[in-house]
């Protein structure tokens, strides 16, 4: 992997054009991401946690401010970033194999690709299924195979976009653990948006809650430091509390905490 590094958002805003009228999705975003750290991005939808991710990686441009990652401005497509959407986005006519072997910087090629997109295969439990299709994977195998190319990559920086929304409860649960484990081979800086509490609480250094501020823009409304190395243990009583503050900052009552998670 490359070695991880920082990744900070300094006075960054965002607006985007729609009838004629511009409107403001983030103002005064200010966040400091350390090196291997993992970050939650919490909050409504529509408030501007998956255009951060676009920000971070270069896919997007801020209207203000500034993004960096390892103290260098992002001005382009970022090549020390790899991204995994919600869906796998896997090329139907490729075996996983060459899937993988998509996501690997320029310049590797013939034995040393083979072996590294052995490694990933591998390392997400997928190693048997290299000649395989896309059509012939489950969904939780296809976002898999989605995390192995973004790991081929080696990137400094992991920016995912609810990753495992479209899973069952299960599959996602594993997933989850999945991530616990590659994180702890990689330490790679990861950022991560989801709309689930728990799982914020369960993978994340720091949860960030983004909302809006004193206009409909939104900024970051709390940053919460979750206690405890990973992985943790799901039924811990502290982050059942921290899940109940969450969930109240979000607007949800007690008395939906012991029910699916609506966040």
């Amino acid at each position: 992997m490359r070695e991880p590094v920082g990744l900070e958002f300094a006075g960054v805003g965002k607006a985007f054009a729609a009838g004629g009228r511009s409107r403001d999705v983030l103002r005064g975003i200010g966040l400091s991401v350390a090196p291997g750290e993992v970050i939650a991005l919490l909050g409504p939808s529509g408030c501007g946690k998956s255009t951060m991710l676009r920000l971070a990686g270069g896919l997007d441009t801020a209207t203000s401010g500034t993004v960096s990652v390892g103290g260098r401005p992002v001005t382009g497509i970022e090549p020390r970033c790899a991204v995994v959407f919600q869906e796998p986005r896997l090329l139907p006519w490729r075996t996983l194999q060459r899937n993988v072997a998509y996501g690997l910087p320029r310049g590797v090629s013939g034995e040393r690709a083979r072996a590294e997109v052995a490694h990933w295969l591998t390392v997400v439990g997928l190693d048997g299924f290299a000649g395989h299709r896309p059509r012939q994977l489950s969904g939780g195998m296809a976002q898999r195979a989605a995390l192995a190319r973004a790991l081929a990559r080696r990137p400094g920086v992991l920016l995912l976009d609810e990753p495992f929304a479209a899973l069952d409860a299960l599959t996602r649960l594993r997933m989850q653990d999945l991530l616990v484990q590659v994180h702890g081979e990689t330490g790679a800086t990861v950022l991560l948006v989801t709309h689930d509490v728990d799982e914020a609480l369960h993978l994340a250094d720091r949860v960030v809650l983004l909302g809006p501020g004193d206009t409909d823009a939104s900024t970051v409304r709390l940053v919460l430091h979750v206690p405890g190395a990973r992985p943790r243990d799901r039924g811990d009583p502290v982050l059942a509390e921290l899940r109940v503050s969450l969930l109240a900052e979000l607007g949800v009552g007690s008395r939906h905490v012991h029910g699916r998670n609506p966040a």
